[in-house]
């Protein structure tokens, strides 16, 4: 018997290893953003620990102007950064959509044919079973034409 063997298959294996690709590069996506996340955090927390400084600084019987004023400027910086980052995370959740949904698009492509692969498979014995039953019952009746 001859054994299956789909058509399609270099397309299947090359829309395969296109969403391996894919998901590839939405990985690479992911952990830039969780790294951006992180990166916010630290700022966050600059921003925290600036902020509890200042308050020591003014509460403090050593009232040092040029050390406030250099906490503060220290604080507007922390607080654009902070901005800055919050757009670059939004930029890469949005390029992380736009990833995902090409990861969609070539997971349907590739389950597409893979359904296609198995109605076919299953066709192709299918119509093997049928030829053999065909083939049995002509040397059963053949033999029964010669007693």
């Amino acid at each position: 018997m001859k054994k299956f063997t789909f058509r399609m298959q270099v397309i299947l294996d090359m829309r395969e290893k296109e969403l391996e690709e894919r998901q590839m590069e939405m990985a690479k996506i992911l952990s830039a953003l969780n790294s951006q996340k992180e990166k916010l955090q630290n700022i966050l927390l600059a921003q925290e620990t600036n902020k509890n400084n200042l308050e020591k600084l003014s509460t403090s019987d050593n009232f040092d102007i040029p050390q406030v004023e250099l906490h503060r400027d220290f604080g507007i910086k922390l607080i654009s950064d902070a901005n800055n980052q919050q757009r670059i995370i939004a930029n890469t959740e949005s390029i992380l959509k736009r990833k995902q949904k090409e990861v969609m698009e070539a997971h349907q492509k590739v389950e597409v044919l893979k359904k296609l692969k198995e109605k076919q498979e299953k066709e192709y014995y299918q119509e093997f079973l049928k030829a053999e039953t065909k083939e049995i019952d002509d040397i059963t009746s053949a033999r029964f034409r010669f007693q």
